[in-house]
């Protein structure tokens, strides 16, 4: 057999520590998923906050009227650095990878079928948080129809989504106030990305950066407006409004909206570390999938906003 060096267009990578570690963290971050929303252990009257209770009692109880202290952060907030420690470390093999001149055009080729796919699997799991606001938001009065036996409290049903934890019917969430202007400045954020991306493409990197830079504050804007109207929200989560465990309205729109925003911090960081690497002097106009990659991620979660406030801000109020 010959002994010269087999030419392919893969690059086969060393091996690798963050497929493990990656494991480990998603565990550790559905594991504080579980412990922070539903709970693993009950909280007892005699030992309140034990150290059984205080690590895997049911962390939303932070919002409760006893008001005691809880760990039900912990393994969720573990999980998540985790995750942000693998991923840096992956991502940053990854760059170095490109930077060598790894990223073969199949190579390429594979990186864009896998984003592809990643997107993919959002647009599923935000799909499945539509499809349970329509069931219980459009279709409740057929539910309340239905044999209790089969439907435990479906008389419950027919007022929308019932009352709420302070008896009082629900209200929805004045869409033409903060929810518009955010809608406003993502597509802002859409138009000004777009712009950088033109400009990478063209070779004018000062004005790819300063598109990148102004995606980025807009992306920051966003998420300051919608903690103030989280916090607002919660303000008057027993009167005027709802919270997440205030009743199937509270928990489908604040988490489907929550998500969202999370998904937007993601989105900003990705756009963040584009910008440092493009002020640096990475990426060509040729080659630049890492930012096309954000980019793609930046539009996607444009779209899914636009859905939210047609159908979950503006629909449902007017259901």
């Amino acid at each position: 057999m010959s002994d010269h060096a087999i030419e392919h267009d893969y690059h086969l990578v060393e091996p690798s520590p963050w497929p493990f570690f990656s494991a480990v963290a998603a565990t550790v971050w559905g594991l504080g998923m579980v412990v922070f929303f539903a709970g693993l252990h009950p909280r007892s009257a005699e030992h309140p906050n034990g150290l059984m209770e205080f690590f895997f009692s049911r962390g939303m109880d932070m919002y409760g009227a006893d008001k005691v202290s809880n760990g039900g952060w912990f393994f969720l907030i573990l999980g998540i650095l985790m995750a942000a420690l693998v991923m840096i470390g992956w991502w940053r093999d990854v760059i170095k990878e490109g930077e060598a001149g790894d990223h073969t055009p199949v190579v390429q080729i594979g990186l864009r079928y896998g984003m592809i796919m990643f997107l993919m699997q959002e647009v599923m799991f935000f799909v499945a948080w539509f499809w349970m606001f329509f069931e219980f938001g459009f279709w409740h009065k057929a539910r309340a129809a239905w044999n209790p036996d089969i439907l435990e409290g479906a008389a419950s049903y027919a007022e929308g989504y019932g009352l709420n934890a302070g008896g009082h019917a629900i209200t929805t969430i004045d869409p033409w106030n903060l929810p518009l202007i955010n809608t406003l400045i993502l597509l802002l954020s859409g138009t000004t990305l777009t712009w950088a991306h033109h400009a990478l493409v063209k070779n004018d990197r000062k004005a790819a950066s300063m598109g990148l830079a102004i995606t980025i504050i807009l992306g920051l804007i966003f998420t300051y407006v919608q903690g103030l109207e989280f916090v607002e929200a919660y303000a008057h989560r027993m009167t005027e409004t709802n919270w997440l465990d205030s009743n199937i309205y509270g928990s489908t729109f604040f988490l489907a909206t929550g998500f969202h925003g999370f998904h937007v911090i993601i989105g900003t960081i990705f756009l963040a570390v584009m910008w440092l690497r493009l002020s640096r002097g990475g990426m060509t106009s040729e080659n630049h999938f890492g930012f096309e990659a954000a980019a793609w991620y930046w539009h996607f979660v444009d779209v899914i906003w636009l859905f939210l406030f047609i159908f979950v801000y503006v629909a449902f109020g007017l259901n």
